[in-house]
């Protein structure tokens, strides 16, 4: 058994905050590049209506991603917490009651999506020359659910133990596998959006086979055995405690994308084509807050743990710097120079599908430079298991801002993809407000504790 890595704990904030974010960052580009290859490979070598089913069956996936990375980062601080208190006997359990945990939740989500596959489809109003596409890659995806599942917890439970390097070298692998199934399986042999699907799933059965088999040869810094592959209700309860919150704010989110996509949906193929574009280039910019938001939790759950309150705020603030950044960088690209970016999806001669995705870029490149900011504020709440908050500003956000502002500006006679995009914008702009807020307000709180402690024992003492 090695010793817990501490480097959390001690020493300057910001180069260990770096070489923990940055490997996280990159695993979460290549991980993305699962469903962004599959919109390329189809906008190269396919027809529109397999482009259309490709970003609305990946835009659904993306929930049930959502779901499980939010229930995932609730065994991050859990586990971090544990180290932090250095407690390797519970960091134990906590491993292996997720593990039971998460194959239930594994084979529940293969069963129901492969099952649900034309309804969800049919809800997220799929144009009809691309509904059949839209059905099979949603189904062939969700057969695959298990992998989607055993990723996302390995790689949480990495991250909970202070290593970002190990899921980075899993994806990288799986990255490139499924680069050439997707080329194979559209270019040389025809299969369009059900070709992507299956080359998806084989990358990622690929990943967690190797996270498998580096587990057991890698040193965990406590002692784990077949006894701790176990449901530890008490755990397995403070692992759903935590996490449910997350993933219910993680997977509205991606429904009310899915939502919006349903609005331009209705404006037909071409639309559907362009935002499904843009959405995929501003999924890659919304990569960089989300990688800071889990850094920045695992990195505040193991100084929560150890007691070292002020160096987890500190942390906070130099991540939020760094997040916000390279934000802006993304956003002016994304704003300036969307039809470049597009072109990288889809055939330079789709004009009006480029215009479409160009317009509806601008909005989205706003939503994400400001959630760049809140997402770190998110990361923080996470590590200090204030995770009812995330879960209620989050569905204030989507449902009394971003999706009625969505259905208006989509209800107009001549709809506006760019006013239907700006939902997000507006929605991520009260986020950041409420996180701003609560943090304040926390801050206070703590204060008050202070004073009263101290005001308790003056009056102790003149009593004595």
């Amino acid at each position: 058994m090695k010793q817990i890595n501490s480097s959390f704990l001690n020493g300057v904030i910001l180069p260990s905050l770096l070489r923990f974010s940055f490997p996280v960052l990159l695993a979460l580009i290549l991980q993305a590049l699962y469903g962004a290859v599959d919109l390329w490979a189809v906008g190269k070598f396919a027809a529109t209506a397999d482009i259309s089913a490709v970003a609305t069956g990946s835009q659904t996936m993306q929930i049930i991603t959502g779901l499980v990375t939010g229930l995932a980062t609730g065994a991050t601080v859990l586990l971090g917490i544990y180290i932090g208190r250095k407690k390797p006997d519970d960091a134990a359990k906590v491993v292996g009651s997720s593990i039971f945990v998460f194959t239930i939740l594994g084979v529940i989500l293969t069963i129901a999506i492969v099952l649900a596959a034309p309804w969800l489809a049919r809800i997220t109003n799929a144009p009809p020359e691309a509904f059949a596409k839209t059905v099979a890659y949603i189904r062939i995806c969700g057969a695959g659910s298990l992998f989607i599942v055993a990723y996302n917890l390995i790689s949480a439970i990495f991250r909970g133990l202070g290593d970002s390097k190990s899921p980075l070298y899993f994806v990288i692998i799986a990255c490139v596998i499924n680069i050439m199934g997707d080329i194979i399986l559209t270019k040389y042999i025809p299969m369009g959006a059900a070709g992507t699907a299956i080359a998806t799933v084989t990358a990622q059965a690929v990943s967690v086979i190797l996270s498998i088999i580096l587990i057991r040869r890698k040193a965990l810094p406590f002692d784990f055995s077949k006894a701790h592959l176990q449901p530890q209700s008490q755990i397995s309860g403070s692992i759903l405690k935590l996490g449910t919150p997350i993933a219910m704010q993680s997977m509205c989110n991606e429904i009310s994308y899915l939502v919006i996509l349903g609005f331009v949906n209705a404006l037909g193929e071409v639309a559907s084509a362009g935002v499904g574009i843009a959405e995929k280039i501003a999924m890659f910019i919304l990569l960089i807050p989300t990688a800071y938001m889990q850094s920045i939790s695992a990195f505040v759950a193991q100084n929560e743990g150890a007691g070292l309150t002020e160096r987890a705020k500190k942390s906070l603030w130099l991540g939020m710097m760094l997040s916000t950044f390279l934000g802006s960088i993304f956003a002016y690209f994304s704003i300036f120079h969307g039809t470049r970016l597009s072109t990288l999806f889809i055939k330079a001669d789709e004009t009006a599908v480029l215009l479409a995705a160009a317009e509806f870029l601008k909005a989205t490149s706003i939503e994400c430079f400001i959630l760049s900011a809140a997402y770190c504020l998110v990361g923080y709440f996470n590590g200090t298991k204030h995770t009812n908050f995330v879960m209620i500003q989050s569905l204030l956000s989507i449902f009394v801002i971003k999706l009625p502002y969505a259905w208006f500006a989509s209800s107009h006679t001549v709809p506006s993809i760019f006013q239907i995009g700006m939902a997000g914008a507006f929605a991520a702009a009260f986020e950041l407000l409420a996180c701003l807020w609560y943090y304040n307000r926390l801050k206070n709180d703590d204060k008050m504790h202070h004073f009263v402690m101290k005001g308790g024992c003056t009056e102790v003492k003149l009593k004595e």
